[in-house]
């Protein structure tokens, strides 16, 4: 087990810049599987669930590389559309590349998370989204075999907004013929993001940051460059221990809006916070 030793008692000073979104890139990579082309993820965090993904795109055929801080997916030699168990168990999230892979290969085989077949499962909101638009879901020895040559834009109500089932309603919902309405969606930033970089693909994706997302499915989608928002969990952190601490700090590189909750509660509580068009210094007493 890693240890991590802190000796306490300073004030904090100085400025940094934000990693990209962990929970915006992991969806955004399964979204690079939408094109048979070229993405440059730029501002592209390197974690531990990256490279999971990045193996995961390998297994399917596409190719990859980093250039500095942005990670190049070509997915044009795609020619799987099977997820091993061994690649599924190693990201939580992985689930995620089950609406990407229905959309552009329509079938996809996983490994169902645990191979248990019993009980409630914290995917279930997935696949009846998933089957909402049409697809076949067949679950045998902990694989999830799923068809979807009928994919058809429909109406997907969620009974709780989940961010993963929403994600992955979207993905899908984008090789569907017609247009999809999601309810209850969820309303996280890293949707309004995925929104965005599928739209800078040449989708028509609208709502997201809303409870109602509507998509129009088989448009033609192509590659390009995107930038990864800041990650606000990663930022709301340094702000909190700048506040806790004393001192000042600067985030550059970060939209102050994902994290105006924080800063607000942290100017309540006798910080001084100034928001910029993409910093935001904090002040502190300790």
């Amino acid at each position: 087990m890693c240890e991590l030793l802190v000796e306490g008692g300073e004030r904090l000073y100085g400025e940094l810049t934000i990693q990209g979104s962990k929970n915006s890139v992991l969806p955004i990579l399964a979204a690079t599987l939408l094109c048979a082309d070229t993405c440059v993820i730029e501002n592209c965090p390197k974690l531990r669930d990256v490279d999971a993904s990045v193996a995961i795109l390998r297994h399917l055929g596409c190719c990859t590389h980093w250039e500095d801080s942005a990670l190049v997916v070509d997915t044009a030699r795609m020619d799987r559309a099977v997820v091993p168990d061994a690649l599924m168990r190693e990201m939580r999230s992985s689930v995620i590349f089950l609406g990407a892979i229905l959309a552009r290969c329509k079938e996809a085989t996983i490994c169902y998370p645990g191979g248990c077949e019993l009980g409630p499962r914290p995917i279930d909101l997935h696949l009846s989204a998933l089957s909402a638009l049409g697809a076949e879901i067949r679950e045998t020895g902990g694989e999830l075999k799923c068809r979807g040559g009928t994919l058809l834009g429909s109406d997907v109500y969620l009974p709780m907004p989940s961010v993963g089932a929403t994600e992955n309603a979207l993905l899908c919902a984008c090789g569907a013929d017609g247009v999809t309405t999601i309810y209850n969606a969820a309303r996280e930033p890293e949707i309004v993001d995925l929104q965005n970089f599928i739209n800078a693909m040449g989708g028509n994706v609208r709502g997201a940051g809303g409870s109602i997302i509507t998509v129009e499915g088989k448009r033609a989608l192509h590659g390009g460059k995107y930038r990864i928002i800041a990650d606000r969990i990663v930022g709301a952190t340094y702000l909190c221990a700048a506040a806790c601490c004393g001192g000042e700090v600067r985030l550059r590189g970060v939209d102050p809006r994902p994290l105006s909750t924080v800063s607000g509660a942290l100017s309540e509580a006798g910080c001084t916070v100034k928001s910029g068009e993409d910093d935001v210094f904090l002040q502190s007493d300790g």
